[in-house]
């Protein structure tokens, strides 16, 4: 049977394979060891042949793809916990990236994402999201794909331009809405959005591979840049959850699970999202299990999540957490009250007194039992603590079997060509400019004007020219003169 050593309390603690699809969370506050405990968790699926695929917020999470480095403290922690066959290993890993600089390019098509979650990201509210549903049904009853943002945009210019029609068909459209749809679009454009949407789209077996040996890989998603905009960072994550919902077949219960998620800071999935888009979550994290998904949360306190999805993760790691304020005193009480009573711990009081590196731990044990809440000392990762060198990011990209797949943008026809084609065909055609003499003496400036003259004043030149002229009382030097002066004066 398959397992992942945790670490260690009066026994060894295990998290057993055949329940790791039954969710999870990990919590503490900053700096008490959660990374460490992710990376424990992302490297035992990985050797067991899971795939794995994990947010990388601060960019520590990276170090997976290093081999770790020997040194007397993790030389006395292995001792100590008594881990047979440690050594220190990179894991297998694939870096994606939504803005394609520290990995390959996340994409997804606009019609793939759709109205709903669209609209989350745009933060639009319900009549503007109302706008985007009638858009998105009149694309597909017209066979108009959206795949990017011209796509979308070309489209929301239509249905306003044939606002009457639309209307009779889908429902009134209100030109005032589809207006703070384009405005929200540029914003969502200039803060980098744009690269997000388009092809070719992310496909979901390329998560869900292992490499030669059999190790499951480990996709890291570089989000460092999208934690700044946390509708965007959300939307996606629920978005590919959903994807994996609605693609993946029943399987059951698995000896080992198809696929795990990681989640950090797992509180932006939930805060200012619609009760709507809950509960679909909420649905999604229920149901996922049975297509052999585990997902683990990761945030510094275990109410972050709402109660309805907390009550679905079956394995917890909770990390020190510092009962300072009101608030602190309240997420210390929650999480003592979700762990399964150890009589010999005061769950309450060590809590607050965990030192790095230790953490209480309760897991699914046999029959799905969860075990007393245990005090561990977690076990180092066999990779790299920290972040990687930016040559070292590159290295690992070269070696990736998916960059000719992802890395080349593709544009083939959509709404966008099909729209734009359609408008010119019913442009009337423009008669041709008429060929104008220039006015050229708004190139010559003041003192132009003083020697050359205007169409209104003569100039020095042509008054002395003049002059000159009747003083010469030759017929020959008359046409010669004026010969030389007008093609100096653009005349003939």
């Amino acid at each position: 049977m398959e397992k992942i050593l945790v670490g260690k309390g009066g026994e060894h603690v295990w998290l057993q394979a055949r329940y790791g699809n039954r969710h999870g969370l990990i919590a503490g506050a900053t700096g008490t060891g959660k990374t460490v405990s992710l990376l424990v968790l992302a490297e035992g699926f990985s050797r067991m042949g899971v795939p794995v695929f994990m947010t990388d917020v601060k960019g520590d999470v990276a170090g997976l793809s290093m081999p770790g480095i020997k040194s007397e403290k993790i030389d006395q922690r292995v001792s100590q916990i008594g881990m047979e066959g440690y050594i220190n290993e990179p894991s297998p890993t694939i870096f994606w990236d939504l803005y394609g600089k520290a990995g390959h390019p996340v994409r997804t098509t606009v019609s793939e994402l759709g109205p709903v979650l669209l609209g989350r990201i745009l933060d639009l509210n319900d009549t503007q999201i109302g706008m985007l549903e009638i858009s998105f049904k009149l694309a597909d009853d017209n066979g108009l794909l959206l795949l990017d943002l011209d796509d979308l945009r070309s489209l929301l210019t239509f249905v306003s331009d044939n606002k009457a029609g639309v209307s009779r068909q889908y429902g009134l459209v209100s030109t005032q809405s589809i207006s703070a749809i384009q405005r929200a679009l540029l914003t969502f454009e200039r803060e980098g959005g744009t690269g997000f949407f388009g092809e070719p789209a992310l496909e979901l077996p390329d998560l869900l591979r292992t490499d030669l040996s059999g190790r499951g890989i480990i996709n890291i998603l570089a989000a460092d840049q999208l934690i700044l905009k946390p509708r965007l960072y959300s939307s996606f994550l629920l978005w590919l959850l959903s994807e994996l919902f609605e693609n993946l077949p029943e399987v059951g219960d698995l000896d080992k699970p198809r696929q795990v998620f990681f989640f950090d800071e797992a509180h932006l999935l939930f805060e200012d999202s619609p009760a709507a888009l809950r509960q679909k979550v909420e649905q999604v994290v229920r149901l996922i299990r049975s297509k052999g998904v585990g997902i683990y949360f990761c945030s510094q306190f275990p109410d972050d999540v709402p109660g309805e999805i907390l009550g679905q993760l079956g394995n917890r790691i909770q990390h020190a957490l510092r009962a300072y304020t009101p608030r602190d005193q309240k997420a210390v009480k929650t999480a003592a009250e979700t762990f399964v009573a150890n009589p010999g711990l005061d769950v309450a009081q060590v809590i607050s007194q965990l030192a790095v590196g230790e953490a209480l731990v309760s897991t699914l044990q046999e029959k799905g039992v969860p075990m007393p809440v245990e005090r561990t000392t977690i076990c180092p990762p066999r990779c790299r603590i920290g972040a990687i060198t930016p040559e070292e990011r590159e290295s690992v990209k070269a070696r990736s079997p998916i960059s000719i797949k992802y890395d080349k943008t593709v544009n083939r026809e959509s709404a966008y060509e099909i729209l734009s084609r359609r408008a010119a065909e019913q442009k009337p055609e423009t008669a041709a400019p008429e060929n104008k003499p220039q006015d050229k003496t708004g190139e010559r400036g003041m003192l132009g004007d003083l020697l050359w003259g205007t169409k209104k004043r003569q100039g020095m030149v042509e008054a002395m020219a003049k002059q000159t002229a009747r003083t010469v009382g030759n017929e020959i030097g008359r046409k010669v003169i004026r010969g030389i002066l007008g093609s100096m004066l653009g005349r003939k």
